[in-house]
Parts: C-alpha cells; structure tokens; sequence
C-alpha cells in the first residue's frame, strides 16, 4: 500500500504520515518546506518508513510523477496556512492553493490514482447566519483563502466527476496540538514571553470559534474515508470541528493561566468596525459535525481541552 502525503513534514500532515505508518502503508511526502519542518517527520525518515521529496508543487514536475506512481490515495494538505496573507499577498493563495490542486489532481489523473483526501476549511462558509454551520450552507468566503478553498473544492469535483477520482473533502475548524507553528495561541504566547505585564489581542476579543485537537481530526479523517469507501459515491463533504467554541479573551485567560501570569493588561486592536482581528477574519465559527458523528466519531476533548493541551505543548516547546 503506497499514499502520497502533500504538505507531510508540516503540521496537521505530519500527523496524517505518523497514520499512515502507523497502518502499514509506504508514505511518500511531498513538501517544499517553505512552512513545514524536518523536525516533524526525521524520525520516520531515519527509519526508513518514509520517502521525502522536497519539491514545489507549483511548478509541474515529470520527475515527481513518476515518483508518485503506484500510490492509492493522495492526501492534500499542502497549503499556505496564514489567512491574513491573503488579504496582502492574494497571489500567493491563488499560487499555493488553487494552482498547487490542479497540479496535484493532474498527477492523479496522470498516473490512475483513485482517491483524493483533502484538507478544506471552515472559512469557505465565511459569515455564516446558522451555527452550528451544517455542510448543505451556501459558501460565501469572505477571504481569499476561503475563496482559494472553494476553488480546490470545485477542482476536486469536477475531476471527480470528469475522470473518476474519488474524493474525500474535510472543512476543517481551528485544529490545535503538538507542531503547530501558527494561530492565536502561538501568537499570544511569544507576546507574553516578550512583555508578560501586556498582550494585545487583534479584534474585541469576542470572536467566537471551535477548536480541535489534531488526534480528534485524524480519528474523524479516518471514519469518514471508511465511510466514503464503503459507499459508491464519487465524493462526499464532511464538516470537521468540535461542538463546542470558545472566545478570543477566553483563549488569552488560558495563556496566561497556563504561563503562570498575573494582572495581564489586555489591548484590544479591532481591524474592522466590528471587532474583527483583520480584514476577512470570520468573527464567528461553529461547525455543524452531526454528519461526522452520526459514523459513531466524536471528540475526545472539548475546545477548551484541547487548546489547553496545545498551550501546554507550545509553550513547552517554546521554552526548549
């Protein structure tokens, strides 16, 4: 069994190459490193269980195609991850997201691979007015990497449709724990580390979201695959998120909780009238997972757990 893994050595996916090995399955991992690190996958390349090939998916590479020959299932998680790039550098999202799936769809195509996993995301519902937020929502980004996402989505059904690839598309909400280099808790943490008597927060601090542990999200990656293999559909849809959310000032209380700080002033910085923390930041995200849970998956731990177990692993890893 051979599965090709985009974006391997970064956070969330190498956590999905550490699955795969774990089950047996030859993992080869395709990733340029501009966000991901050796650090997280060395362990399994040393033992053999892994093939890394550093490329950039942007650029159409015939030496890769036929390195990817053989592989089952391709799992996409190769990304620009930084939301707020795409209000700056809307290039860079169109380039390493929608360009880098059509890349990665023609090398399935090109070389019969069957299956598609990919990592979508939450921000492809952008204001929503129903929370939760169910998967039939009409998506209206309001980013452009929520457009970008969108974009992937469309790519993958239409080769789905077109050439038979068979596609597992997941909408991710925050997802949380060891390896993760970005997002809020990360950001407020080395502010504290830098000045321990202020954090500022961008926004009002009543941003309300879900968060998931990345264990959570591979559980649910892996109920909902056994689902689309035992169906004949061509592609499904799966919200992926917790059923809980939590607010912005409520993350800073467990940063500073856990960091052991007292009297912490916070300074909020709105970017936009209504308290968002910049230009197309969604303020509100509830993910409807009824869907996921009826397969018999469910969460582990709740927001608030598992941004504290993520807390705990960053700043020990920080500190190291």
């Amino acid at each position: 069994m051979k599965a090709v893994v985009t974006g391997g050595a970064g956070f969330i996916g190498s956590h999905v190459v550490e699955y795969l090995v774990n089950k047996g399955f030859e993992v080869v991992v395709v990733d340029n490193l501009s966000s991901g690190s050796l650090e997280n996958i060395n362990h399994l390349i040393r033992d053999g269980k892994v093939k890394l090939l550093i490329k950039d998916l942007k650029i159409f590479d015939n030496e890769l195609r036929e390195a990817l020959k053989g592989a089952t299932t391709v799992y996409h998680f190769a990304a620009n991850p930084e939301v707020r790039v795409s209000i700056t550098e809307p290039r860079t999202h169109f380039d390493e997201n929608v360009l880098v799936t059509f890349n990665v769809l023609e090398y399935c195509r090109l070389n019969d691979i069957g299956e598609v996993v990919f990592a979508s995301s939450s921000t492809v519902y952008g204001d929503a007015q129903i929370f939760p937020t169910p998967e039939e929502y009409p998506a209206r980004p309001i980013s452009i990497y929520g457009v970008s996402k969108l974009l992937s989505e469309n790519l993958i059904t239409g080769y789905s449709d077109i050439y038979g690839v068979r596609a597992l598309i997941l909408r991710f909400a925050n997802i949380v724990g060891p390896r993760q280099t970005h997002g809020v808790i990360v950001d407020f943490i080395k502010k504290l580390r830098k000045n321990p008597e202020v954090l500022e927060i961008l926004g009002d601090g009543t941003q309300k979201k879900s968060y998931l542990h990345v264990n959570d999200l591979i559980d649910g990656m892996r109920t909902a695959l056994e689902y689309l293999r035992s169906s004949s559909n061509k592609y499904e849809v799966f919200n992926v998120g917790n059923v809980d959310w939590i607010t912005v000032k409520e993350i800073a209380d467990l940063v500073v909780e856990e960091m052991g700080l007292r009297n912490v002033k916070y300074v909020y910085n709105p970017a936009t009238l209504d308290g968002r923390g910049w230009v197309g930041d969604v303020k509100l995200m509830l993910l409807d997972v009824r869907k996921l849970m009826s397969l018999g998956w469910k969460p582990r731990l709740t927001s608030k757990e598992a941004l504290r177990e993520a807390i705990r692993w960053v700043k020990g890893n920080l500190e190291k």
